[in-house]
């Protein structure tokens, strides 16, 4: 049971989170405008947006939580080939309505990072490291 297939972000707007998610570069095979559940085909584990409230649903909860902008503890990161695309994609998220948390900076793990909120108040990190080794499939090799 080694793996992780879904993460599941429960969203408030379906059709605004699919929007910023494409534009960032996720890509997924929904045409529709205004979908139910969103998939998109990362390489690796894949992304699912799908409304909080039917989320809560699902989940047999009276009720999804009211607000969502908190730091919960989780974090999501992606991991880049080059420097720059730390600061070409923290960027990117803040003209998509993101919230940049921490800018790009030289962290003490000898990497590059900054982070980001997305529309829903979900944290991600962008990292580069020179040290890094990538698979065939983009994911980062940790040995």
């Amino acid at each position: 049971m080694n793996r992780i297939n879904l993460i599941c972000l429960g969203v408030t707007n379906l059709k605004a989170s699919l929007h910023f998610y494409k534009e960032l570069g996720f890509q997924t095979p929904e045409k529709s405008e205004d979908p139910q559940i969103v998939f998109f085909n990362n390489k690796g584990t894949k992304l699912e947006l799908f409304p909080i409230a039917e989320l809560a649903k699902d989940m047999n909860l009276s009720e999804p939580p009211k607000e969502n902008k908190a730091f919960n503890g989780i974090t999501f990161a992606i991991n880049v080939k080059h420097e720059a695309e730390v600061d070409e994609l923290i960027q990117k998220a803040a003209t998509l309505g993101g919230e940049i948390v921490k800018p790009p900076e030289k962290v003490f793990w000898g990497g590059y990072s900054g982070y980001f909120k997305d529309l829903d108040g979900y944290h991600w990190e962008v990292a580069y490291a020179d040290s890094w080794k990538f698979d065939d499939q983009d994911m980062l090799i940790i040995e």
